[in-house]
Order: structure tokens, then sequence, then C-alpha cells
């Protein structure tokens, strides 16, 4: 995200989006650990397969995403201190 739109953005804006950030994490904590868990049930019970390692597939894109959200985190805090 650029540094001029968030320029743009009112505090309240802001730090909306910082709280938004905070509860995306455990939601992507959360997914990450179930899809573990569905890995590791499946090897248990069905062995190796496609159908093991989908679980795993998908925690990898939620890692990968919440990747860009850690950057836009740092960016918006970056904002913050500079108007303060």
């Amino acid at each position: 995200m650029e540094h001029k739109i968030l320029s743009e953005w009112s505090d309240e804006k802001l730090l909306q989006k910082i709280k938004n950030l905070k509860s995306s994490k455990i939601i992507d904590a959360t997914l990450i650990g179930l899809a573990i868990g569905i890995f590791i049930y499946s090897l248990v019970n069905n062995g190796f397969g496609f159908s093991t390692f989908f679980p795993l597939i998908i925690g990898y894109l939620i890692i990968k995403s919440s990747k860009n959200n850690k950057v836009l985190e740092k960016e918006i805090l970056k904002e913050i201190k500079s108007r303060k």
C-alpha cells in the first residue's frame, strides 16, 4: 500500500485498521492450527495422499496472505508515529 494513501486516512480509520489486523492474526492462527490438525488426523487415518496434503496447501496460502498483513501493519504504525 502506498504511503500516500495511508496519509489520507484519518487517525480513527488507522486505529480501526490496526484492530482489524490484530483480530485477523487470531483468525489466521486458528485456521492454520485447524489445517495442521486435519493434516495429522488424515495422516493417521488414511496415510499419505492428496487429501492429506490439501490442508497444508490451505495453511500455506493463509501464511502467505498474513505476510502482507504484517507489512501493512508496519506501514500503518509508521504513519501513526509520524503523526505524533
